[in-house]
């Protein structure tokens, strides 16, 4: 293996092996605490674009298999390692993390301080970053990192193009891909819906077309001030028909409602984050993947609390007061991740029938 550059924007440069794809890239860097689920991390759509650093020290020893992925084509710019196993052993094992990534087009660096890198990124937030091989000039990769402008069009690129099924017999959910994760459909598949799949800019009236017994809002990557456009959507279907919004659709239902977001420093990504109900003192361990956040002091009267994030006090979900419409920050489909949270599937199945029961 050559050896591979990482270049930061505020000048830091990290040299160690490449793996992978033998590919210059650039994006955001951003880190991952979790420490086993790195087949889930690496295809959540929600890293697209960033170059997704992993604290554990050793990452790929039980390889890559068939059960684990978030989507067939990840589209995360790089991973970042301490090391990397070079054999995986495990029974489920179908390719090594340097096979699956040379697969999917998506360059490695290893052997470097993942720590020191982390602690960086903690302290001056998340930044551009280069990952390139040595022997290029490293004053022309910075001054093209400086000068490149990250796309914005996250969810453009992920989200499908075309609407398609999960076929189920239960209830007809609506699902909005913002850039889905496969864990909410095996998640409703689990409740028995019938589940149809559709692009983030599809209109209220077509969604309303579909006779949806309740409709959810995805997970996704970006700023949700980038599609702006889907919060009238929103608008138009909530009183009309149940919501449920996960991490980006939270941020969007949030958003739809009159509250504002902002720029996490670094964000919360990783399995361990403590998430407190606020009615209840209950604390969930959850599954997190997000740069933005709800702003607590913006938040509308429509718009109650109902969890937070215990470390930082964020907030980490909202419930309509006078529509059956809620959302988490947070993902309770988990995958990787505790499953403490997933009692909200059943919940959100709960405000369906009441809501029908009603009509």
């Amino acid at each position: 293996m050559g050896k591979r550059l990482l270049i930061l924007e505020d000048g830091t440069i990290f040299e160690g092996q490449a793996f992978g794809a033998n590919i210059s890239v650039t994006g955001e860097i951003v880190f991952n605490t979790g420490m086993t689920g790195y087949q889930e991390s690496i295809t959540d759509q929600s890293y697209n674009g960033q170059i997704l650093t992993f604290t554990y020290p050793l990452v790929g020893n039980y390889g890559i298999n068939r059960d684990d992925y978030e989507s067939i084509r990840p589209t995360c710019k790089g991973v970042v390692v301490s090391e990397w196993a070079r054999r995986a052993s495990n029974w489920r094992n179908q390719l090594t993390l340097d096979e699956f990534l040379k697969a999917k087009k998506i360059p490695g660096i290893s052997g470097i301080d993942t720590r020191a890198l982390t602690k960086i990124i903690r302290k001056h937030g998340t930044m551009k970053a280069t990952m390139a091989d040595v022997g290029d000039s490293v004053e022309h990769l910075s001054d093209q990192l400086r000068a490149t402008v990250l796309p914005t069009n996250n969810i453009a690129q992920v989200s499908t193009k075309t609407a398609y099924p999960a076929p189920g017999t239960g209830k007809n959910i609506v699902l909005v891909d913002f850039g889905l994760k496969h864990s909410i459909l095996r998640e409703l598949a689990k409740r028995n819906c019938n589940v149809t799949v559709v692009p983030y800019d599809t209109s209220a009236q077509e969604i309303l077309d579909l006779a949806p017994d309740g409709v959810m809002l995805s997970n996704g990557p970006g700023d949700p001030d980038d599609v702006a456009d889907v919060l009238e959507m929103i608008r138009t279907v909530q009183g009309q028909i149940p919501i449920f919004g996960i991490c980006m659709g939270h941020q969007l239902f949030a958003k739809a409602n009159g509250a504002k977001t902002y720029k996490m420093k670094f964000g919360h990504r990783g399995f361990n984050h403590a998430v407190r109900e606020i009615a209840t003192g209950r604390v969930d361990f959850t599954s997190q993947n997000h740069g933005f956040a709800v702003s607590r002091e913006d938040l509308p009267e429509c718009l109650m609390i109902t969890h937070e994030e215990i470390n930082d006090k964020s907030v980490e979900g909202v419930r309509h007061r006078h529509h059956p419409a809620f959302s988490v920050q947070f993902h309770p489909d988990a995958a990787p991740g505790p499953h403490d949270a997933s009692y909200l599937f059943d919940e959100f199945m709960d405000l369906i029938d009441a809501f029908q029961s009603q009509r």
